[in-house]
């Protein structure tokens, strides 16, 4: 990228437990450039929340690199400086957990300008009427509390809270998906709105990828730690090439014949993800895999460009990579 805000750069994330190693990120790499907007998609255990979290200094990476403007950034929340952590938000996916029941709406959006020292009682006192107004909340809001709100509202309050800082880069988790459809497409377009008025960059979370069709610049797609495929939209929904890809665009609901034309050819979904703590060897998909060959279940993959920044892990499109592994004697290759 000529002008990325955000790198990855073979980003790993493991934990610990009592059952073996978590490996939730597995060597991710991405980059995003200013007022861009990258879906990352997949099922739930695919790790793209944990790649959030971890971009966003909840977690401290296992290994790779996290590049903010050509900083290196590695390194956890707490030991960040105010500058990043002010230029970098988080909107959560569930606002009846990410806002303090104890606190009024006003004194929750109060508290970012707070901790990083934004004008004076008076003048905070103003933003958060003013914060309220930009995500279309009645100012007397500001007195009451979460519980007392729908969870629309509740989700507005908390995109007003990430955009409260002036942040240049906000990460949306899953923003609208506990909402319902009406309220999904006003968020949406509010946030298309900031992000046009304010020039910021997202990294959008999600696992519906038709929501991506009209909101992402570039779509993500992350299996298992990894990323299977990476495109721009277009290109992505025009000529998905990787097996996982394929089916779930195939699973898509649709409610027309027109609709129906635009999806690949039908792809049956079989199987679950497996477990982070028991990766499958060689491609991490081919327990599930309707292309597979004998090779898939012995040999990882290789990220390999098939177009200008289309880029897919899978053995059917590095013919070089398969053929070394077919080969007599030829050991197992691993990335």
């Amino acid at each position: 990228m000529t002008n990325a805000i955000l790198e990855a750069v073979e980003l790993k994330k493991y934990f610990l437990t009592s059952r073996g190693t978590v490996r939730a990120v597995d060597g991710v790499s991405f980059s995003l450039e200013e007022t861009e907007t990258l879906g990352l998609v997949g099922e739930s255990g695919s790790g793209k929340s944990t790649t959030a979290y971890t971009v966003i200094g909840i977690y401290a990476p296992t290994a790779g690199k996290i590049l903010f403007r050509g900083t290196e950034i590695s390194r956890p929340v707490a030991k960040r400086p105010r500058s990043l952590k002010r230029a970098i938000q988080i909107v959560f996916q569930d606002p009846g957990t990410s806002l303090n029941p104890r606190r009024t709406i006003g004194q929750i959006l109060e508290l970012p300008l707070k901790v990083h020292g934004v004008g004076t009682k008076r003048d905070r006192k103003e933003r958060v009427i003013e914060l309220l107004r930009l995500v279309e909340l009645p100012p007397e809001y500001a007195y009451k509390s979460p519980h007392m709100l729908g969870g629309g509202e509740r989700q507005m309050v908390a995109i007003a809270r990430a955009l409260a800082t002036e942040p240049q880069l906000v990460i949306l988790d899953e923003p609208t998906s506990a909402l319902d459809v009406s309220i999904q497409a006003k968020i949406i377009n509010m946030l298309l709105k900031f992000q046009q008025e304010m020039g910021l960059s997202y990294l959008f979370i999600t696992h519906d990828l038709s929501l991506m069709r009209n909101v992402a610049s570039r779509v993500a797609i992350m299996y298992l730690g990894k990323i299977c495929e990476l495109a721009p939209t277009a290109e992505f929904f025009q000529r998905p090439l990787h097996p996982y890809t394929k089916m779930l665009l195939s699973s898509i609901p649709v409610v027309s014949p027109e609709e129906e034309a635009l999806k690949p050819e039908k792809v049956v979904s079989q199987g679950e993800i497996p477990s982070p703590v028991n990766v499958p060897s060689g491609c991490r998909f081919h327990t599930r895999c309707l292309e597979k060959d004998e090779r898939c279940s012995r040999v990882g993959p290789e990220t390999v460009e098939v177009g200008e920044g289309h880029l897919v892990s899978c053995l059917k499109f590095a013919p070089q990579l398969a053929s070394a592994a077919a080969a007599p004697g030829s050991g197992e290759v691993e990335k």
